[in-house]
């Protein structure tokens, strides 16, 4: 199929488009019933007032949305055109005069400023603007939701190219997300991630309706943590620059809060484990002073350097736990934590006397009690509110050393085995967040980071077709090749999923692993991808006719590239700027319908 028209390409969106021939507006994401008139631009008179109870959170929003409007007066950088003509289409309707005396107020019904923000709370609202009033009318069922619709309105207000704004045409909005949890994942434990530079990526999450963050706070190689309970747990800090105080972190809630985003946070137990706690006690952390690699394997104990878990079996280290635990989790408001669980190398505890003892009174034993066993006595101790729900790695249930028997509410997180994963854990009736490492990681295809690794030799390998210096694949490291946009926005991650099943799919997760990533390159690894995922799961990638849209979304992802950078998110270039220029003239096949 060709496109005859604008319309009928723009039809294929997540609404129902009419009378568009010159509405260059493309938001992002996509809302899920998008109407527009055709009477002509509705031109905003001066600075919007908002018309709705004071409510801080709102009329903070209200405030930093009004200033973006008026400060930016955006101009959509790319616009869709039929692929016969490679132009774009004509904007002569956005210079006529509205026949109205202009846009004044934007009038605002929330029916509960109450709810909290926390799981599954509404995030639903409308936004209509009638040919000829003067206001911009919203409801949405609480204020999150009210939020969100104020981020679709500064990319739908534009310049009029004489120093006004207008809207292009009247319009109306319906919208929702088709799933709660829609989330990036930030890792400041294997480098420091400033507090600037983590409020830059929870700015690029709200104007694109991502709603968490899940912050991958310690590993292995450093505690960055200030804690009251233990404060020799930062000696394992980078340096005395690069620890978050109590007041950084409630900073970071604060500011997320403010733009309708919650903040996860993840300590992981028992792998991933040495820095801060060993500080408190060597007794509680096991082969922490191990070599980590496979090239001598009765050394090899973890997937990376540096070694180090905590010891399941002494009991001390659930006492650490508890207080450190108890500590960090006063201080995140959001009823899930996530504990970790991932990459439990058995071969550390070959380094625990208590471990090993423990074996040795039963010989029936194996690694797959020892991970109950963990199961068993630290989970009592993370549910200490009644309305906590954990957040584990999916190790903990299909791992190689999976647990027997695990509660039911605990939700896991798919990182590994792609839809096979996907549909074992939610089978099990376990709810589950996709962050299948095949398409939503972030940090791959950069290359292997470690030292001394003649795996890149490329004379070493005497096979021409498999060249060491690409080794594992284009890319060059475990998780490549890159994963593009366009691999993200094609994700179904819930094909072959029952009803049921996918009922158990409750959002998403694009993870960045920091150890290649830290304040210099952070924003350009996340974005402008994440739009893509942020669009997947707020949208979907399908038109109401169950076509992939992708070729449409690469228009309205290079446009949203240029209003993250105006809004100061570095977000990273994708095509070249002529592609922008050019709609669809840097598309590989002709054929629009060649993606399924």
């Amino acid at each position: 199929m060709r496109f005859h028209s604008l319309l009928s390409f723009l039809t294929a969106s997540a609404g129902i488009w009419s009378g568009v021939e010159a509405v260059q507006v493309n938001p992002l994401p996509a809302p899920r019933s998008i109407t527009w008139g055709n009477s002509g631009p509705q031109r905003v008179a001066g600075r919007l007032e908002l018309n709705a109870p004071y409510n801080e959170i709102v009329y903070g929003a209200w405030r930093r949305a009004s200033h973006a409007i008026t400060r930016l007066r955006w101009t959509p950088a790319a616009t869709e055109a039929p692929i016969a003509t490679f132009e774009p289409f004509p904007t002569g309707a956005a210079k006529r005069s509205g026949r109205s005396g202009g846009l004044k107020e934007v009038n605002l019904k929330v029916e509960d400023y109450k709810a909290e923000l926390q799981h599954s709370v509404d995030e639903s609202y409308t936004l209509e603007i009638k040919d000829g009033s003067s206001s911009i009318d919203i409801t949405a069922k609480t204020l999150w939701g009210a939020l969100h619709a104020f981020t679709t309105l500064q990319q739908i207000i534009i310049s009029d190219d004489k120093g006004g704004l207008i809207v292009e045409q009247p319009v109306a909005i319906k919208d929702s997300p088709l799933y709660p949890y829609r989330g990036i994942m930030v890792d400041t434990g294997r480098n420091f991630i400033s507090v600037k530079k983590i409020l830059e990526q929870l700015d690029g999450m709200a104007l694109s309706k991502l709603n968490v963050l899940h912050w991958h706070i310690d590993d292995s190689q450093s505690w960055p943590v200030e804690m009251k309970s233990f404060p020799q747990m930062t000696k394992d800090a980078y340096s005395p620059h690069e620890i978050y105080s109590q007041r950084d972190i409630r900073d970071v809630i604060d500011y997320a809060r403010d733009r309708a985003i919650r903040v996860v946070p993840e300590v992981d137990m028992p792998g991933h484990a040495a820095s801060g706690w060993q500080q408190i006690d060597k007794d509680i952390v096991a082969c922490e002073d191990s070599w980590w690699s496979n090239d001598e394997w009765p050394l090899h104990t973890a997937v990376q350097p540096n070694p180090g878990q905590l010891d399941i079996i002494n009991n001390k280290t659930y006492e650490v736990v508890e207080k450190v635990y108890d500590e960090l989790s006063s201080i995140f408001p959001d009823n899930f934590f996530h504990v970790g669980g991932d990459e439990i190398h058995p071969n550390c505890y070959n380094f625990s006397k208590y471990v090993r003892d423990w074996f040795a009174d039963d010989n029936s034993r194996n690694y797959h009690d020892l991970f109950q066993y963990w199961v068993d006595k630290a989970t009592p101790i993370f549910n200490n509110t009644k309305s906590r729900r954990l957040v584990m790695w999916e190790d903990v249930a299909i791992g190689a050393n999976a647990a027997h028997n695990i509660p039911k509410d605990i939700i896991f997180q798919a990182w590994n085995g792609g839809l096979t994963n996907i549909k074992n854990l939610t089978a099990m009736g376990h709810d589950v967040i996709v962050s299948s490492a095949d398409f939503f990681y972030l940090d791959c295809g950069f290359g292997g980071w470690v030292g001394n690794d003649p795996r890149y030799n490329e004379l070493a390998n005497p096979d021409p077709d498999t060249p060491n210096f690409n080794y594992l694949g284009p890319g060059g490291s475990w998780c490549a090749p890159y994963k593009t946009w366009q691999r993200i926005y094609n994700y179904d991650f819930t094909t072959n999923l029952t009803d049921t099943e996918k009922k158990h799919v409750i959002g998403v997760t694009a993870p960045l692993w920091a150890e290649q990533v830290d304040d210099v390159v952070i924003s350009s690894k996340i974005w402008p991808r994440a739009a893509a995922l942020a669009e997947l799961v707020w949208s979907g990638n399908r038109d109401a006719k169950g076509k992939k849209r992708t070729t449409e979304m690469t228009q309205r992802i290079l446009n949203f590239r240029e209003y993250l950078l105006a809004n100061g998110v570095a977000a990273a270039p994708l095509m070249p700027k002529y592609c922008r220029q050019h709609p669809h003239a840097c598309d590989l096949n002709y054929d629009q319908d060649s993606i399924k």
